[in-house]
């Protein structure tokens, strides 16, 4: 090759590099109009019927994402997995949280078995694939962080931490024990928290859980986070719900709410940012269990949680 032949490679390598060196002037570009995450309820119906199969909270269309996301961070999932079957999941993802809706089984992975049960919740870090068998008709909340790795082109190089299994007697126990200390405060739950990660105190480095009980007659006041809220309904009376919006008024109430009821086995996504309120205006206590990005977001300091005093 002469050298006008590589003179001419390297302009047109050149030109390559500079087609898409492009600016925005900073007003028309600083607060871009992003996609909107909606208040979206996902009902238990979805798991109840139907073949062994993983049921996804796919709003991709919504989000604009090329793969499957219910918010830009994160994937929820509800799996079906009929009695006697099997079901693999395989995810490149670095945190998953499994909460066993119903059934009884068993997880097999390259660490170990983990034997579940209703009422369970198991967290698995990033591995090549696991195996999910029923011994009675089951189903899972299943979430993960895969998102997050497509949207930065990555792939997980390690685990950040190992399988850890909560069951329901731990999960029931720990509790009771917040409720006595938490008495006649608004706000009666617990995180759950994995020791790897002190700093943001959360299930894993990116995924924030909170098993939270809203007793009869309560109403929880507005509060609001910068972390998406996937938000799980363990149990629950009739008339419990959340009210949901972008704005308060001089009273510190919701201005034009967005009611989403808390039904037994039931999802909802509350938005980031947006002020929300709990109400339980039944005879029984209720549980739910948001699943939130706010590890990743409490560790770039950005989560901004505030609430009505």
């Amino acid at each position: 090759m002469n050298r006008i032949q590589v003179e001419h490679i390297q302009e047109v390598a050149q030109q390559q590099w500079e087609r898409q060196a492009e600016v925005k002037e900073y007003m028309s570009a600083v607060n871009p109009p992003m996609p909107k995450i909606a208040v979206t309820d996902y009902p238990s119906a979805l798991h109840k019927t139907g073949g062994t199969a993983v049921i996804p909270f796919d709003l991709s269309k919504d989000l604009k994402t090329a793969y499957p996301a219910t918010s830009p961070n994160l994937m929820a999932n509800y799996i079906h997995i009929c009695q006697g079957d099997t079901l693999k999941t395989d995810v490149g993802a670095t945190s998953q949280v499994f909460y066993v809706i119903r059934g009884r089984g068993r997880t097999q992975m390259a660490q170990g078995t983990i034997e579940w049960k209703e009422g369970d919740l198991f967290t698995l870090p990033a591995l090549p694939d696991a195996l999910h068998s029923a011994t009675e008709d089951s189903a899972f909340y299943w979430v993960h962080d895969e998102p997050l790795l497509n949207y930065l082109g990555a792939v997980p190089s390690k685990p950040k931490f190992e399988p850890v299994l909560y069951t329901k007697e731990r999960l029931t126990k720990e509790l009771a024990e917040v409720r006595k200390i938490a008495e006649g405060r608004n706000r009666t739950g617990f995180l759950l928290y994995n020791p790897n990660f002190p700093l943001t105190m959360t299930i894993t480095h990116t995924l924030w859980a909170l098993y939270n009980v809203l007793p009869a007659g309560v109403v929880q006041k507005p509060h609001r986070h910068n972390s998406i809220a996937l938000d799980f309904c363990v149990s629950a009376g009739s008339e419990t719900y959340t009210l949901i919006g972008k704005e308060l008024d001089e009273n510190g109430q919701i201005i034009d709410p967005i009611k989403a009821m808390w039904t037994p086995g039931s999802a909802f996504i509350t938005p980031p940012g947006w002020w929300h309120s709990h109400h339980n205006d039944s005879a029984e206590d209720a549980i739910v269990l948001p699943i939130q990005d706010a590890g990743l977001i409490m560790n770039m300091q950005v989560l901004d949680f505030q609430y009505v005093g």
